[in-house]
Protein backbone atom coordinates (compact mmCIF):
# COMPACT_ATOMS: atom_id res chain seq x y z
CA UNK A 1 0.00 0.00 0.00
CA UNK A 2 1.56 3.75 -0.98
CA UNK A 3 0.60 6.16 2.00
CA UNK A 4 1.02 9.64 1.48
CA UNK A 5 1.21 12.60 4.02
CA UNK A 6 0.43 16.38 3.82
CA UNK A 7 1.15 19.30 5.20
CA UNK A 8 1.29 19.25 9.32
CA UNK A 9 0.31 15.30 9.18
CA UNK A 10 3.67 15.17 7.40
CA UNK A 11 5.52 17.41 9.67
CA UNK A 12 4.72 14.80 12.79
CA UNK A 13 4.85 11.63 11.17
CA UNK A 14 8.15 12.85 9.50
CA UNK A 15 7.37 10.71 6.40
CA UNK A 16 5.63 12.31 3.21
CA UNK A 17 4.96 9.08 1.40
CA UNK A 18 5.38 5.68 1.84
CA UNK A 19 5.18 1.92 0.52
CA UNK A 20 3.92 -0.59 3.63
CA UNK A 21 2.68 -4.14 3.48
CA UNK A 22 0.15 -4.06 5.76
CA UNK A 23 -1.12 -6.51 8.07
CA UNK A 24 -4.52 -8.51 7.00
CA UNK A 25 -7.20 -7.72 9.78
CA UNK A 26 -6.76 -4.00 8.59
CA UNK A 27 -9.91 -3.70 6.07
CA UNK A 28 -11.03 -0.30 6.57
CA UNK A 29 -9.14 3.23 6.47
CA UNK A 30 -9.98 3.63 10.57
CA UNK A 31 -8.17 -0.15 10.92
CA UNK A 32 -4.87 1.52 8.96
CA UNK A 33 -4.94 4.76 10.91
CA UNK A 34 -5.31 2.37 14.42
CA UNK A 35 -1.96 0.70 12.76
CA UNK A 36 -0.59 3.42 11.96
CA UNK A 37 -0.91 5.42 15.81
CA UNK A 38 1.07 2.23 16.88
CA UNK A 39 4.17 3.04 14.82
CA UNK A 40 5.84 6.05 17.09
CA UNK A 41 5.15 8.87 18.91
CA UNK A 42 5.14 10.95 15.23
CA UNK A 43 2.27 8.82 14.10
CA UNK A 44 0.20 8.77 17.27
CA UNK A 45 0.68 12.45 17.13
CA UNK A 46 -0.87 13.01 14.01
CA UNK A 47 -3.82 10.82 14.34
CA UNK A 48 -4.69 11.96 17.62
CA UNK A 49 -7.72 12.96 16.74
CA UNK A 50 -10.30 11.77 14.11
CA UNK A 51 -11.39 14.80 13.38
CA UNK A 52 -8.43 16.62 12.67
CA UNK A 53 -7.27 13.95 9.54
CA UNK A 54 -9.23 13.98 6.31
CA UNK A 55 -8.12 10.54 4.16
CA UNK A 56 -8.29 10.09 0.39
CA UNK A 57 -8.45 6.23 -1.02
CA UNK A 58 -7.60 5.79 -4.75
CA UNK A 59 -7.18 9.57 -5.21
CA UNK A 60 -11.10 9.98 -3.92
CA UNK A 61 -12.29 11.75 -0.78
CA UNK A 62 -13.39 8.63 1.95
CA UNK A 63 -14.01 8.40 5.40
CA UNK A 64 -12.27 6.21 7.47
CA UNK A 65 -15.19 3.59 7.14
CA UNK A 66 -13.80 3.05 3.59
CA UNK A 67 -12.55 -0.16 2.78
CA UNK A 68 -8.74 -0.22 1.70
CA UNK A 69 -6.51 -2.82 0.13
CA UNK A 70 -2.67 -3.70 -0.15
CA UNK A 71 -2.50 -2.38 -3.71
CA UNK A 72 -4.38 0.97 -3.05
CA UNK A 73 -3.35 4.59 -2.46
CA UNK A 74 -4.24 6.43 0.45
CA UNK A 75 -3.46 9.56 1.49
CA UNK A 76 -4.15 11.72 4.90
CA UNK A 77 -4.41 15.72 5.36
CA UNK A 78 -6.09 17.97 7.35
CA UNK A 79 -9.18 19.39 6.42
CA UNK A 80 -9.15 21.99 3.81
CA UNK A 81 -10.88 25.20 3.96
CA UNK A 82 -11.58 28.04 1.44
CA UNK A 83 -12.87 31.55 1.16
Amino acid sequence: MKILYFAWVREKTGVGEETVDIPSDIQTARDLVKWLKDRGEGFAAAFSDDALVRVAVNQEYATLDEPVASGDEVAFFPPVTGG
